[in-house]
């Protein structure tokens, strides 16, 4: 049998060695790589070394919030859960998630609208620093592009991966038009594993060594 890897830190080591591997001699910009790279890593899909588009100082701006103790707000329960606490801790940020609250319900409720819509008005509430990463529902995107156009709120970066095939791929565009700082997976692909991976992925730049 071959020689199997069974520790943790070592499968994460020689996964990132044949990421590096397959790309091969492909170049990716230094401060997106590490990202690019955790993407691949969490889904096996080097289709996002191409649909992953980054705004212009996206990076840096998401490096200097989360520096300042950003909240990240994610659009479920899954994508808080895969953002490495002991990374928030290290630099004092939080992670939160609307979704299940019982406000949010009620205002989706009354307005007909999906929990992940609500969700941003709630949003709108937020102090100082604010990271939002959507993996799941594109109305959040369409919603939080409402609320940037009316002025009501103004994210430091909007992580835009809501995976599926109603209204996603123009939600996604939606955000791109904008003069937000953003990290989006074009076309169908993402999720909430692609989301936390992202969010991951900056905070271990500014944690670990993550070259």
């Amino acid at each position: 049998m071959a020689q199997l890897h069974t520790q943790p830190y070592d499968i994460e080591r020689a996964s990132f060695e044949i990421i590096a591997r397959e790309l091969g001699d492909r170049e990716l910009d230094p401060l997106q790589a590490p990202i690019i790279k955790r993407v691949i890593h969490t889904t096996a899909d080097f289709s996002f070394a191409d649909s992953l588009v980054f705004t212009k100082g996206a990076v840096e701006r998401a490096w200097d919030a989360l520096r300042r103790g950003a909240t990240i707000l994610t659009d479920t329960n899954m994508a808080r859960s895969g953002i490495s606490r002991p990374a928030l801790a290290a630099l004092g940020c939080t992670c939160a998630c609307y979704m299940a609250d019982e406000d949010v319900a009620e205002r989706a409720r009354e307005q007909g609208t999906t929990r992940a819509f609500a969700s941003m008005d709630k949003a709108c509430g937020i102090a100082g620093p604010l990271i939002i990463a959507v993996g799941n529902a594109p109305t959040a995107l369409l919603r939080l592009c409402e609320l940037m156009d009316e002025g009501r709120i103004s994210p430091d970066l909007v992580i835009g991966v809501p995976v599926g095939f109603v209204n996603v791929v123009e939600a996604k565009e939606e955000v791109l038009a904008r003069s937000v700082p953003a990290i989006v997976a074009r076309g169908r692909k993402g999720g909430s594993t692609v989301a936390a991976a992202i969010v991951n992925a900056l905070l271990y730049q500014l944690t670990r060594d993550e070259s």
